[in-house]
């Protein structure tokens, strides 16, 4: 299943940079994840990434994108 950024977001600038996909960028007022390319890091790392660096714990679970690991691999695979 692909992330979301909740309200709680600082726009602090911590996840974009470690995404492997691209899949973050700055919107208005915080971040945005890409659900066409979030992989939650599946075919790069172990864990999402922006989770680990978030201060504020804003990245959570998209319960309206949901994805096996599987999927998640094949589209990693074609975004790279």
């Amino acid at each position: 299943m692909a992330l979301m950024i909740v309200d709680a977001c600082t726009a602090c600038d911590a996840c974009e940079p470690v995404c492997p996909n691209e899949a973050i960028t700055a919107g208005d007022p915080m971040y945005i994840i890409d659900p066409m390319k979030c992989t939650e890091c599946v075919g790069e790392e172990d864990e999402p990434q922006c989770m680990l660096v978030c201060p504020e714990a804003c990245i959570l679970p998209n319960p309206d994108w949901e994805e096996s690991k599987d999927e998640l691999q094949a589209k990693y695979d074609a975004l790279h």
